[in-house]
């Protein structure tokens, strides 16, 4: 998407309360100075807007980047709504594709088994919040794999462009670049860190009274991440 497009997710999901700036411990023990939860998105035009996003990137990645795909995944919990609300999103704009997503725990009657939706075939794009650990992405890898499928592609809302491990002994890459290395496809995002840090430089982030946060934004950056494209 352009950098325009990006900018208004950004302001967005301030708006929204979905990306907040102030002192939030990660999982890996670091103190970051912004938090994005996507469990935010809890009522409908929120949803519908996310969702919107969400169809716009997974259009410029077909246009520019030649992606083809068959079907959208969400792995359980927060990538079956995004899953599902994309494919709507799609629909809206000419584009309709099936969905499939999966369950953390087999059903034992009915259709039984852990996945629900379209049967998973083709060419498959998980669908997700942000990659952390990578967790969500391998288990993924494998029920599609697994079904006869292939993943071409990940799709999240915002790339941390963090390095993974812990506050003492960071890795090199970011979870989002151990995805690509270990399974070869790539990932993409509505925004980036280096979209937040560019939004809080700019006239929009510094006339929403978010200049304070630019400097932690850029230390915290300039410690634990990685550069774009690395």
């Amino acid at each position: 998407m352009s950098s325009t497009a990006r900018a208004q997710f950004i302001r967005f999901a301030i708006d929204s309360g979905i990306l907040r700036f102030g002192s939030f411990r990660t999982k890996a023990g670091r103190m970051s100075p912004y938090f994005f939860n996507a469990g935010l998105f809890h009522d409908g035009a929120m949803l519908g807007r996310i969702a919107g996003f969400y169809a716009d990137t997974l259009a410029a990645a077909e246009r520019d980047a030649g992606l083809g795909y068959d079907l959208l995944f969400g792995p359980a919990y927060k990538g079956i709504t995004l899953a599902s609300a994309t494919a709507v999103a799609l629909a809206q704009r000419g584009r309709n594709v099936g969905f499939a997503y999966n369950r953390k725990e087999a059903k034992d009657h009915g259709e039984g088994g852990t996945l629900v939706g379209a049967p998973l075939a083709g060419r498959v794009v998980i669908v997700d919040d942000v990659i952390s650990a990578g967790t969500s992405v391998r288990e993924s890898v494998e029920l599609i794999r697994g079904a006869g499928a292939e993943p071409v592609a990940v799709l999240i809302a915002l790339d941390r462009q963090e390095r993974g491990g812990t506050a003492e002994a960071p890795t090199e890459r970011s979870a989002v670049q151990e995805v690509q290395a270990l399974y070869g496809i790539p990932v993409f995002s509505i925004a980036s860190l280096a979209d937040v840090l560019e939004f809080l430089e700019s006239d929009q982030g510094g006339s929403s009274g978010l200049a304070s946060w630019r400097a932690e934004v850029a230390a915290y950056r300039a410690r634990y991440g990685v550069a774009a494209g690395d």
